[in-house]
């Protein structure tokens, strides 16, 4: 009977170890919310795992060794964890597990005077095991109701409970109402200096890949800058020439008019015109610049057979700067026309620009039909396009941008139209135009 009880217990508890610990990864790693047949599969492995090694009588070890495989396979799979990153973490978590199970047996046990606490296998000693798997269960709950967390928070607060285990373990080793072998403790303090030090490596590497991802998005950012400043320039280079012949071309124009060839004058006109009428052909936010670079993307969308439209409404004088409105503006605008370009029916391409203030608020939408949804890897959304490169970092550029005037972007689908939405603070006067 006892046998039966401690298999079930077993199970259960390798349950919540294995659920908990999926939902860990989604957090900690920034991988896919577990879904069930993620949670499935790591429950199966969880109750087929305990209850095989139950049988053989297999020592504790393999069981977190397995379990901890099990986790990280099983994240990598169906959340699109790192498999690296998934095994470190899901390591160091069954061993922090199975340190505070010794510490929470022990500690009982040095309150009730109980040399049964440490055995797991009586019922006495499955009372610190489900008050660790309880506390743990709630912990899984919290987590998964997906409230943001603060990185150097959470960082404090888990070298604090790794800490207290620390402290917890050398407290043991100076009491003296119940037998613990001195290998045991010796054991359980090295394994709590190491758990210390996987915290600050585990830190660290966050940090490291936080530091390199900015590095890369300052370096997408400026050549995205470069490439828009570029098409600005040429334009203001045409504007430039036609200005420095300005008083050949009035001559040219009088003459024309002095001998009544009304005609020739206006093809003439036109003839001028014509290199820059689609960069000029509107004003959209009153900022020359953003103008321009609107004008651009609405031209690249008609040459590829994309149907573009724009409503703006812009508010004047504000501290928005051009770089900070053209880097959205012309992310946004970019992943949207590459979207629509892909759609197979020249009919179904569309992009849509549209520009609203609301109050202080400034909102900047940008929607586009699409061949094939988007996918999200680590949190991101994935790009479609193959050449490699810088491709895939508009969003973060974007996002870099709107976050200077506590701002965001966000993005969702509804229907066949993407739409990504970039929302901003400003401070200025409440007159529009456009």
């Amino acid at each position: 009977m006892m046998d039966a009880f401690l298999l079930l217990s077993g199970v259960s508890a390798g349950a919540v170890r294995v659920l908990t610990g999926l939902i860990l990864l989604h957090r900690l790693l920034s991988a896919k919310r577990p879904d069930g047949r993620s949670l499935g599969a790591g429950l199966a492995g969880a109750a087929v795992l305990t209850a095989s090694l139950s049988l053989l009588h297999a020592p504790d070890f393999y069981r977190m060794a397995l379990e901890a495989v099990l986790i990280a396979v099983c994240a990598h799979w169906r959340q699109g964890a790192e498999l690296r990153m998934g095994l470190f973490v899901s390591t160091f978590y069954e061993i922090g597990l199975s340190f505070w199970s010794f510490l929470l047996s022990a500690g009982l046990g040095v309150l009730f005077r109980s040399q049964d606490l440490l055995d797991a296998r009586t019922l006495a000693g499955q009372s610190p095991v489900w008050l660790l798997h309880g506390l743990l269960a709630g912990l899984a709950v919290w987590l998964s109701r997906g409230q943001e967390t603060d990185r150097k928070a959470v960082f404090r607060a888990v070298s604090a409970v790794t800490l207290a285990g620390f402290l917890a373990v050398i407290t043991l080793s100076e009491q003296t109402v119940l037998e613990i072998p001195d290998d045991t403790l010796y054991m359980w303090t090295i394994l709590a200096v190491v758990l210390m030090m996987s915290v600050l490596v585990f830190d660290i590497n966050r940090q490291y890949e936080v530091e390199k991802e900015l590095a890369r998005l300052r370096t997408e950012q400026a050549e995205l800058l470069e490439r828009d400043y570029t098409t600005i320039d040429r334009a203001y280079q045409v504007n430039a020439k036609l200005f420095h012949d300005f008083h050949n071309h009035i001559g040219v124009l009088r003459q024309f008019l002095a001998h009544e060839k009304y005609g020739e004058a206006i093809r003439y006109l036109d003839e001028l015109q014509a290199p820059i009428q689609d960069m000029t052909a509107a004003v959209w936010t009153g900022d020359e610049t953003a103008d321009y670079l609107i004008s651009s993307k609405a031209a690249a969308a008609e040459s590829g057979g994309i149907r573009f439209q724009a409503q703006v409404e812009f508010p004047r004088r504000t501290n928005i700067r051009s770089v900070d409105l053209c880097a959205i503006l012309g992310n946004l605008l970019d992943n949207a026309i590459e979207a629509a370009r892909q759609v197979p029916d020249p009919a179904g391409r569309s992009v849509t620009l549209t520009i609203r203030r609301i109050h202080q608020m400034l909102v900047i939408k940008v929607e586009n039909s699409f061949a094939a949804a988007p996918v999200r890897e680590d949190g991101c959304l994935k790009t479609t396009k193959t050449g490699g490169g810088l491709h895939g970092w508009g969003l973060k550029s974007a996002q870099t941008a709107a976050e200077k005037y506590d701002g965001m972007v966000q993005t969702g689908i509804s229907g066949d139209v993407f739409r990504a939405v970039a929302t901003l603070s400003y401070q200025g006067a409440g007159n529009l135009c456009g």
